[in-house]
């Protein structure tokens, strides 16, 4: 990567395509920098939570907030000229005939070091590998899923390990959108030239299905924890207890919320059984509960 002289901020136009909270901290950090997005391309209001009420993606209420004109379609990009595009967890292939629309092309922030960790779960996959080093890659958005060269990469190494994915998806892509923010004038002015991808040392993620989340108690305590850290939120890890009722034992699904190693064994520290609120592992047990492994 070479740099000259930085540009002027105040004349890179670019459209932004993105859908989650991820994609916020990027939008932040180059509000901060003083780079506003034209265009916010996000999807449409979905069903959400127990009452199926439409809500619209926080891309777009981020957009809303910022005063910058929303659309759900690729239509607006297509009739008008732009600098750059710049794509963060979209979560939909862009057509070839789009990519080629911003005279530079678009820039993906990808939360990992590539070529490692391609695929849908880079941040999860980390945490679950134990990769105490891992990090955040922009990316020329071809064809191909996370295939591009590479126009900047910056390391992101947490102090305390493991982190929750919560806490280290904000770690990367804070970072990545600052590292954008420095970038992106000069990948506009021609300034940057990007460097293909080893695609021989590729490495690849796969999609996290909800019982993935099932934890064996009786395994390595080490690795349960990575797992109980890596799959916070979404899907959640859980394991299966009995609880002493009027006539027989009654199996429950409890999830496991978080916990910690001590002297070689996982002490679970906050759980949630199902139906119920969330609360200490101590108090759970009280009330008559035993694993069933």
């Amino acid at each position: 990567m070479t740099n000259k002289k930085s540009g002027n901020k105040n004349n890179v136009r670019f459209v932004f395509l993105g859908t989650s909270h991820i994609a916020v901290y990027v939008l932040d950090a180059l509000k901060a920098a003083g780079f506003l997005p034209a265009l916010v391309v996000t999807p449409p209001p979905a069903p959400k939570g127990r009452g199926l009420s439409s809500a619209p993606t926080p891309v777009a209420l981020w957009a809303r907030e910022s005063g910058i004109s929303v659309e759900h379609d690729y239509k607006k990009i297509e009739s008008e000229k732009w600098d750059i595009g710049v794509v963060v967890d979209f979560g939909e292939i862009i057509p070839e005939s789009i990519l080629s629309v911003p005279r530079r092309g678009f820039l993906n922030v990808h939360p990992s070091l590539l070529p490692r960790l391609r695929g849908p779960s880079p941040i999860r996959s980390a945490i679950l590998n134990d990769e105490k080093t891992t990090g955040v890659s922009i990316i020329l958005l071809d064809s191909e899923m996370d295939h591009g060269p590479i126009a900047a990469q910056k390391a992101v190494s947490p102090r305390d390990w493991p982190v929750r994915a919560s806490e280290l998806e904000e770690m990367i892509m804070k970072e990545g959108g600052t590292l954008l923010a420095q970038i992106l004038p000069l990948w506009v002015a021609g300034e940057i030239e990007a460097r293909e991808q080893n695609h021989d040392i590729a490495t690849y993620t796969e999609k996290i299905k909800k019982e993935d989340g099932l934890l064996d108690l009786n395994a390595d305590a080490y690795q349960n924890l990575l797992k109980i850290r890596a799959y916070e939120g979404w899907p959640g890890t859980y394991a299966f207890f009995e609880k002493n009722g009027i006539s027989a034992n009654r199996r429950i699904r409890v999830g496991i919320i978080d916990a910690h190693v001590e002297d070689g064994g996982l002490v679970i520290d906050t759980v949630k059984p199902e139906g119920k609120r969330e609360m200490r592992y101590e108090e759970f047990l009280r009330s008559g509960a035993k694993s069933t492994q």
